[in-house]
């Protein structure tokens, strides 16, 4: 009974070994939520686009730009962000 129940033991390991089961595949990266909101953006964009992306108000946005904790370049008496440094400031996960 112990060499029958060996012989099933050893044709099944046969079996086994001659046929594996395929290894599942690595999971995939985990996908990001949210997508760069920088990506596509011109060099310089208003105060208002950088608020909006930031989920400031534009009031605190102007603010912001008036103390220099936004990275402006004035031009002809408008106010742009500048996205480069914005980018460079929040890493893209504003």
């Amino acid at each position: 009974m112990l060499r029958a129940e060996l012989q099933a033991v050893f044709d099944r390991l046969d079996s086994y070994l001659a046929n594996p089961p395929q290894a599942a595949p690595p999971p995939a990266p985990p996908a990001t939520d949210r997508p760069d909101p920088f990506e596509g953006l011109p060099a310089l964009i208003s105060v208002v686009k950088a608020a909006q992306i930031l989920g400031l108000s534009r009031a605190t946005a102007y603010r912001l730009a008036d103390t220099g904790e936004l990275p402006t370049q004035r031009m002809s008496g408008r106010v742009y962000v500048i996205t480069a440094r914005l980018r460079a400031a929040f890493g893209g996960a504003a």
